[in-house]
């Protein structure tokens, strides 16, 4: 559907009944409003629709409430999953004020640091390719009172299942902790619904290129798609995760993109490729390390250089800094190198300069895609424009390393805390070209230090086993 023309044609075809209107706040979370079918006109794809947009956290306040939520035509699909044929339509949003793009929108952020690429000069094009992480469980549990906090996991494919007498039997087919990666079923219970999921992401035109087994036990799993423009791609990862978690539930199950669900055994990134492209040829591609372009080697230099401030919108959650340890697979060396997936940053190896791009491995899925995208984007352009010197690639196993030599290299933050007091220090390059400003990272601030408050302010079941006998 890439006209309006198109989209009334299919609504008739189909007997389409409603149409669901989807946007995504600061938080990165998918919000939703269906209308009768009858609502949608042809101006409602330039004019949108009235809502309250002080009920969106982050956002506005109730006295300047008024918002738009306009419709984007390149966006429509069918919905996969509701009972009643229903049209999608992501929208991005308006200030009713002003007339214009509202500045705290995440998708507007995102068009304009594609729009910002193409003014500097260097490149006329930005791909992303994330790959998404996410765990299957059985059941999931938790509570967080006055007086009790827990919080209970439990999947049939869990490790701590092995001496368990399930009422089916038990197979023992259980991948161990950390023991779970390209295995074949019957360990990996969770083939048929990955299947699945992607059999529904190509029905919906999105493309997609595998699935398999992660490393982590309790059917972790990954599915690889296309890399696309930035704008593009958050679009998708949001339908995506939509996709995961209804097929999920469709099985009985429930699927999380949580960074550090499990104690002692890896968790979800979103490791994500990236290149520039400028006149259909890629500039990452040339004849200096690796086969990396120097613009190639001044993006990673501005990706390191800003590392901790990106850290706020790549790992935004308190638990994103429980993935980000050594010993998990998760990278928290801020340097790069070819093949190594112990640093922040690799070049994956390639048959073709087509193919040349470079890896960020430090962000996780909790990452709102629209921001963290805008952000890697921005800093790796500010690396070029002021030709950032990445420094020497390390090529040797960066979890060997001793106490005394990690000290001595930079590593991404430890905590939400500091992420965003790095953010609030290094900001001046999210704001080139207006595309993030002072307003919505104040926001933006403020709304992640509610969640470090909460849980500082919280104890921690592990507490009472740490402490309570003191």
């Amino acid at each position: 559907m890439h006209t309006i023309q198109d989209i009334f044609d299919t609504i008739k075809e189909q007997d389409i009944q409603f149409v669901d209107f989807r946007f995504t706040d600061l938080r990165g979370t998918w919000h939703h409003i269906t209308t009768d079918i009858d609502m949608l006109e042809e101006n409602t794809f330039a004019e949108g629709f009235n809502f309250d947009g002080s009920s969106v956290e982050g956002w506005c306040p109730i006295h300047k409430s008024d918002m738009f939520y306009v419709p984007d035509i390149s966006t429509a699909h069918i919905d996969p999953f509701m009972s009643h044929p229903t049209l999608v339509l992501v929208c991005s949003i308006v200030d009713a004020e002003t007339g214009k793009m509202y500045h705290k929108d995440p998708r507007t952020i995102s068009q304009k640091a594609e729009e910002y690429l193409e003014k500097t000069g260097i490149a006329d094009t930005a791909y992303m390719g994330p790959e998404l992480e996410f765990f299957l469980f059985d059941d999931v549990r938790f509570k967080s009172d006055i007086n009790e906090s827990f919080y209970h996991i439990d999947a049939a494919s869990g490790s701590w299942n092995t001496g368990v007498k399930q009422e089916q039997g038990n197979t023992g087919f259980i991948a161990p902790v950390k023991g779970g990666y390209f295995k074949m079923p019957p360990v990996d219970k969770g083939h048929d619904i990955r299947s699945e999921m992607l059999n529904v992401m190509k029905k919906l035109g999105m493309p997609t290129r595998l699935h398999h087994s992660e490393v982590g036990t309790a059917s972790q799993s990954e599915i690889g798609v296309d890399a696309s423009t930035p704008m593009s791609k958050a679009d998708e990862i949001q339908l995506t995760k939509y996709v995961v978690r209804t097929v999920a539930d469709t099985y009985g199950l429930t699927s999380t993109f949580m960074p550090k669900p499990l104690a002692g055994d890896n968790g979800n990134g979103m490791h994500v490729h990236q290149s520039l492209w400028k006149n259909d040829k890629p500039i990452f591609a040339g004849k200096g390390y690796n086969g990396l372009s120097k613009d190639a080697l001044y993006y990673i230099g501005g990706i390191i250089k800003h590392a901790k401030a990106i850290n706020a919108f790549t790992n935004p959650l308190t638990n994103s800094y429980k993935r980000l340890i050594p010993g998990f697979e998760a990278p928290v060396i801020l340097t790069y190198a070819g093949r190594n997936r112990s640093a922040a940053i690799r070049i994956p190896a390639c048959n073709s300069a087509n193919a040349k791009r470079i890896e960020v491995r430090f962000p996780d899925p909790g990452a709102n895609p629209y921001l963290a995208f805008s952000a890697m984007l921005m800093a790796g352009i500010d690396g070029i424009k002021n030709k950032i010197d990445p420094g020497e690639a390390m090529e040797e196993d960066l979890y060997e390393l001793n106490e005394k030599d990690l000290a001595k290299l930079p590593q991404v933050c430890g905590s939400l805390r500091e992420a965003l007091q790095n953010l609030d220090k290094d900001r001046e390059f999210l704001k080139q070209g207006d595309v993030f400003n002072d307003d919505v990272i104040n926001s933006y601030i403020e709304l992640k230090m509610q969640d470090v408050i909460k849980l500082e302010h919280n104890p921690h079941p592990v507490e009472f086993e740490m402490y309570y006998g003191i």
